[in-house]
């Protein structure tokens, strides 16, 4: 059973910076897209980026310009930069790791909250 463990969320003031990390543990050949969804509250969860095994990537247009999704397939792991962040961004961010044979896995995750 793949489990993926999740890093980097915390406190960060407007206009500040953050690097999420994801790691899927143990690898595992069926994994295929990487990605991260979030949630505020009261609201529902939302694709923020995804990248594919190839490297092609696919933004929401909230983070499109100001964010870098990638990956690193040897290592099974998943990095998002958010740059230029804002109270809007405020919420649970959620690790996915899609799959070839079954559903996707899931994070745990990590709480961003942005604010002065």
């Amino acid at each position: 059973q793949v489990q993926l463990v999740e890093s980097g969320g915390g406190l960060v003031q407007p206009g500040g910076s953050l690097r999420l990390s994801c790691v899927a543990s143990p690898s595992s050949f069926d994994i295929t897209t990487m990605g991260y969804y979030r949630q505020a509250p009261g609201k529902e969860r939302e694709l923020v980026a995804i990248i594919a095994s190839g490297g092609t990537t696919l933004y929401d247009d909230s983070v499109k310009g100001r964010s870098t999704i990638s990956r690193d397939n040897a290592k099974s792991t998943v990095y998002l930069q958010i740059d230029d962040l804002k109270p809007e961004d405020t919420a649970v961010y959620y690790c996915n790791v899609g799959r070839r044979w079954g559903e996707p896995y899931w994070g745990q995750g990590t709480q961003v909250t942005v604010s002065s």
